[in-house]
């Protein structure tokens, strides 16, 4: 006895989806380089915009007849700026450590708190990353210049 087994497919096979012709691929790999080019350049622009160093050497060249003693004055005056605003930062530790967790706990002694401390670390942080960048574009600038002679 011989027995046949016919199967027939439930459903027709679907036909594998046609490849782009080399010209298509060619075309469109051109246009993916294009656009990360774009990208790249926008990039780059961006990162210009906000390289503060960059606009503070400018600042420099442009009034270096008018003030030749900034940058020498500022890389002088860093380190006083820095550890002042760090002596800031351990009293203001200090009085946590004083007051614990009622160190804020009220109107007044949020008040006081920041009478005694929030200006003045704000103000003295401000002054401190200005005269930060100017010393660093002078340390880049100088460091520029050493290089190349």
């Amino acid at each position: 006895m011989t027995f046949q087994f016919v199967v027939t497919p439930s459903q027709q096979a679907d036909a594998p989806p046609k490849s782009a012709s080399g010209s298509e691929t060619t075309e469109l790999l051109r246009q993916l380089l294009e656009v990360q080019r774009e990208q790249l350049n926008l990039q780059k622009s961006a990162a210009q915009a906000h390289d503060m160093g960059a606009r503070w050497r400018s600042y420099l060249n442009r009034w270096q007849q008018e003030f030749p003693e900034l940058p020498d004055a500022c890389k002088y005056a860093l380190p006083i700026l820095e550890r002042s605003y760090g002596q800031m930062i351990t009293d203001l530790a200090a009085h946590f450590r004083e007051h614990g967790a009622e160190a804020l706990d009220n109107e007044f002694a949020l008040g006081d708190f920041l009478d005694r401390y929030g200006m003045r670390l704000s103000q003295l942080g401000t002054i401190l990353s200005l005269v930060a960048y100017i010393a660093e574009a002078t340390a880049s600038t100088q460091t520029g210049e050493s290089s190349s002679q």
